[in-house]
């Protein structure tokens, strides 16, 4: 049976850290972080995480905003608010929540969201300075996976990992900071011949496909390392890109889902937004 990888528990840690920081940066210099969120429309499943961003900012004693605009919204109302947050010393880290209404140019809008304020790595400066490996914001999902297989605290290197996936916002990153862990990384993806024969040599497996149950024990090498990105709901269950039940019996660490990797993904978040204010109002502690 497989020890589960609490990304609550891992999460709840971090926060209190940020927390501590925050408190010590208000009292010494008066400055507290401030996140912006962007989200366009009326999806229910969007609403939800950006008013857990917005709670999880109290909690921690952030300064935030929530923009909620039309889903008939112009693009260059988009941008301009866009602007105004760069422009606004208030705000160290401005998240866009995807995808954009139909009609609105994506690529429009990440150039113009400030490189030293976009905390998910979405600005192509920012993409380019993670691709080679040089000094930016991580992207917080896949900052969340790296976050919870070092958890383990395991010799990884030269191991051989597998991710199923490529998106641009979890799959290709993961992979990406997986190789600067030095494992040996494999990438499938929905063309990929015979996945079950890639997964059987991981060590570790990252999961990021949005298909639900995909990925069944018997997939997996026996004392492997699971970890499930995937958010799915059947049956008005929330269930992973891996069968939870048959995948427990062969991996040696396993994230479940709910509980896993989404609780990091805004512990990230907000750890990226705390790094921007202290280089964007240039304090230490």
């Amino acid at each position: 049976m497989s020890n589960i990888i609490n990304g609550r528990e891992i999460s709840k840690k971090r926060l209190i850290e940020i927390e501590e920081k925050v408190k010590y940066l208000s009292d010494k210099y008066g400055k507290v972080p401030g996140l912006a969120v962007v989200y366009i429309g009326n999806d229910k499943a969007s609403e939800v995480y950006v008013n857990t961003i917005i709670k999880k900012c109290t909690k921690v004693h952030f300064y935030s905003e929530k923009h909620l605009l039309s889903e008939n919204v112009s693009e260059d109302e988009i941008l301009d608010l866009i602007n105004n947050l760069n422009k606004n010393e208030k705000i160290n880290g401005i998240i866009i929540q995807f995808p954009l209404p139909k009609g609105i140019d994506e690529n429009k809008i990440k150039f113009a969201l400030s490189y030293e304020k976009d905390v998910d790595c979405i600005n192509p400066i920012n993409v380019g300075m993670l691709y080679s490996n040089s000094k930016s914001f991580l992207p917080c999902t896949p900052k969340g996976v790296i976050e919870l297989i070092k958890s383990i605290n395991q010799d990884l290197t030269g191991k051989n990992a597998v991710v199923v996936g490529r998106s641009n916002i979890v799959g290709k990153p993961v992979a990406e900071l997986l190789q600067q862990e030095n494992l040996t990384v494999t990438l499938c993806h929905s063309k990929t011949k015979d996945l079950k024969e890639h997964l059987l040599r991981a060590d570790v497996v990252v999961a990021a496909a949005g298909r639900a149950n995909l990925i069944k024990g018997d997939m997996l090498k026996e004392n492997c390392i699971v970890i499930d990105v995937g958010t799915n709901v059947v049956d008005g269950k929330l269930v992973g890109d891996v069968e939870f039940d048959s995948a427990v019996k062969k991996a040696s660490y396993i994230t479940p889902v709910p509980g896993g990797v989404g609780p990091m993904t805004i512990a990230m978040l907000l750890e990226n937004t705390l790094e921007a204010c202290l280089k964007q109002c240039e304090l230490k502690f």
